[in-house]
This record gives C-alpha cells, sequence and structure tokens, in this order.
C-alpha cells in the first residue's frame, strides 16, 4: 500500500512539474530548457505508473487521475497560491474516497 501511494505521488509530481514546465516555457516565456526538462519529466511521468502492481491499465490510471486531481488542487494553492475553496476540497475528498473503493475493495 505504501509503495502504490508513493508511486502514483511521484506520477503526480512528474505530470504536474513537468507540464507546469511546459506551460512557462510556452505561456509565460521562460526560456527554451523550461520546456525541453519539462517534456523528460513527462517522459518520466509516463513510465512511473508502469511500477505499480495492479494487473490492469486501466484501473491503475483511473485511480491515478483521482491522485492527480488532489495533487492539482494543493500544486495550484502552494505553487500558484491559488486557494482552493470549498467546492476543490470537496471534490478532492470524493477523489480520494474514488480512489480507495477503486483500490482496495475487494474483489472476487
Amino acid at each position: 500500500m505504501v509503495a502504490t501511494i508513493v508511486i502514483f505521488l511521484l506520477a503526480g509530481l512528474a505530470e504536474i512539474g513537468g507540464g507546469y514546465l511546459v506551460w512557462l516555457w510556452l505561456r509565460e516565456g521562460k526560456p527554451y530548457w523550461y520546456g525541453i526538462v519539462g517534456s523528460l519529466v513527462l517522459v518520466a511521468y509516463g513510465v512511473l505508473p508502469t511500477l505499480q502492481s495492479f494487473p490492469s491499465f486501466g484501473r491503475v490510471y483511473a485511480a491515478y487521475g483521482g491522485v492527480f486531481i488532489i495533487m492539482a488542487v494543493l500544486w495550484g494553492w502552494l505553487v500558484d497560491k491559488k486557494m482552493p475553496d470549498l467546492y476543490d476540497w470537496v471534490g478532492a475528498a470524493v477523489c480520494i474516497v474514488g480512489v480507495s473503493i477503486m483500490l482496495w475493495a475487494p474483489r472476487g
């Protein structure tokens, strides 16, 4: 369970961080190397979820999507300095519940 969470967190940081660097390059005029580094980080994001022990691609990526949403809300708050509102927090809580159900529900 700990390894699952760590891999999801690393994948989330890679996706958000890589995307953010590309955003800064294309939208905010940062040097081209931001785009190159961001692209390389996004490649790492593509590899990280494959380290999960779950056999189903769809289930892993669906669960990761919930983790990504939570991390994106936190990134917006901590990096972009945009305070999430009540609905952002409620949505993030729903995502946590959904991810937990998808990954750890007993299956027959």
